[in-house]
């Protein structure tokens, strides 16, 4: 992946995504810094390639198609989007994503989420094993699937392990 623009530098997407082969599809680029306060990937879905149905319960999400077309459900409302479309994506509303016939490239942006953390619950002790989720956690972005059937990561795009 190419490196993250210096603050301020706009990047042209093509310049973002230099280094990417044509056909590679999933996450193409994020946004790296560490000290960022905003999460943003670029990820390309394959003709009929698609995000599967999911709720984002704690973000809103603003999404810009930059190539190809597609259709979005927010709500299960089906809505067509084209390159040049600007979508925001209330924090709380089901979204799923399915790319046309010439695929479609997308950049989304959020909040950036704060790092996972283990935390016992107040006036217990922390114990046990608790239950592997590794199968559920993308390895591009790192973001664990809320739904246990999960085939695509909600954020990036990128397949999730096989179980």
């Amino acid at each position: 992946m190419a490196p993250t623009p210096r603050p301020g530098v706009l990047a042209l997407l093509d310049e973002l995504t230099t280094d990417v082969p044509p056909d590679r599809a999933g996450a193409l680029w994020r946004l790296a810094e560490e000290s960022r306060q905003l999460d943003a990937n670029v990820v390309r879905l394959p003709a009929g390639g698609r995000i599967a149905g999911h709720v984002e319960p704690e973000l809103d999400v603003l999404l810009y198609v930059a190539a190809g077309d597609g259709v979005l459900e927010l709500d299960d409302r089906p809505q067509n989007v084209v390159a040049g479309s600007v979508v925001w994506l209330p924090r709380g509303t089901r979204r799923a994503l399915r790319a046309g016939s010439r695929g479609l490239v997308q950049l989304s942006v959020h909040r950036r989420r704060p790092g996972l953390a283990i935390k016992g619950v107040a006036g217990t002790s922390a114990g046990g094993e608790a239950a592997c989720l590794l199968g559920r956690v993308c390895a591009e972005c790192g973001r664990l699937a809320g739904e246990s059937d999960a085939r695509y990561c909600g954020r990036c795009g990128e397949q999730l392990p096989e179980r």
